[in-house]
């Protein structure tokens, strides 16, 4: 009876296991908006890694976490970092890789916690009439064997592409708000 009883729940355990071997680890999401403004502008915006906290959804999440920069802001090799006490948050830093002015910034995002991974991400610029400009804002991820079992029950693409959108509807309202009017 206790060898049914095992044999029940090594199938058990490994049902999930095998189906792991089966399902995708890597994962792509790009999202774009079309802001009101020259090309340049919002590039000369979206360069600078410090302005993220200004648009990016993941920044907001916890006003109280720690950051440091290492670096020129807006040159390749910038690194800035973060440490959250809040899991949702968690620890880790994000480099510029490259940069081609005015079109595009890969960034490299280095998780630490609450888990380890390394993420290519990046930022795109495309003039669609001269004071108009389609961003866009890609992320790729990889789910490591047996973890990958976590994309067949939750969309995890879907979630970060809403984070992301979130993020360029946000860094729209601040680039095509009006500017501020000086006392006079």
């Amino acid at each position: 009876m206790i060898k049914k009883i095992l044999l029940v729940l090594g199938i058990l355990l490994a049902i999930p296991l095998v189906t792991a071997l089966f399902v995708k680890q890597d994962y792509e999401v790009e999202t774009q908006v079309v802001i009101q403004q020259p090309t340049q502008v919002v590039f000369d915006y979206i360069r600078f890694l410090g302005n993220q906290d200004n648009f990016s959804v993941w920044a907001a999440m916890d006003p109280n976490m720690q950051k440091s920069y290492r670096g020129v802001d807006g040159t390749v090799g910038f690194v800035s970092a973060w440490q959250s006490d809040n899991p949702d948050v968690g620890s880790g830093e994000q480099e510029i890789k490259a940069i081609k002015e005015a079109e595009r910034i890969d960034f490299e995002l280095r998780f630490y916690q609450p888990f380890e991974a390394v993420s290519p991400a990046y930022m795109t610029t495309e003039a669609i009439a001269p004071d108009q400009t389609r961003v866009s804002w890609g992320f790729a991820g990889h789910m490591p064997y047996p973890m990958n079992l976590m994309l067949l029950v939750m969309d995890v693409e879907a979630i970060i592409a809403a984070d992301l959108q979130q993020g360029l509807d946000n860094l729209k309202l601040i680039l095509e708000a009006p500017p501020a009017q000086g006392a006079g």
